[in-house]
């Protein structure tokens, strides 16, 4: 259903040491790193879609980030939930909801929220028992 996602950044070095850690951490492999653009992707090692792109915004305009938009990372498990979370906040993410359970999805939905360096809001989550 999804091809890739975009994830814009102003300090594209800042965001991709952020998401290079984020990204091995849950598994994923990088797939293309062009500095003259610049951009990178990752992506599945099995899989080549969907791609997680970050880098400056095409049009050459500053990066925002939005409310109400949020990109959610697939987890193997719980602990990886747990990882990738506090990972993300010793590489200056900010917390917007700890690991844990959230029943009001569903009763083995366990989630973790936060936000990159530039704002940009992401969560991980497993959807399997514990």
């Amino acid at each position: 259903m999804i091809s890739h996602v975009c994830i814009g950044a102003n300090d594209f070095q800042r965001a991709f040491a952020f998401y290079q850690e984020v990204m091995q951490a849950l598994g994923l492999e990088l797939k293309f790193k062009d500095l003259e653009r610049p951009w990178a992707g990752w992506m599945h090692p099995d899989n080549p879609r969907p791609l997680f792109v970050v880098g400056k915004p095409f049009d050459g305009e500053s990066a925002t980030s939005g409310n109400g938009q949020m990109i959610a990372l697939l987890a193997s498990d719980r602990q990886v939930v747990r990882n990738t979370h506090a990972l993300a906040l010793t590489l200056g993410g900010r917390c917007e909801g700890p690991p844990g359970l959230r029943p009001e999805y569903h009763p083995d939905y366990y989630g973790a929220y936060f936000r990159d360096p530039e704002g940009n809001k992401l969560c991980v989550c497993c959807h399997d028992p514990a």
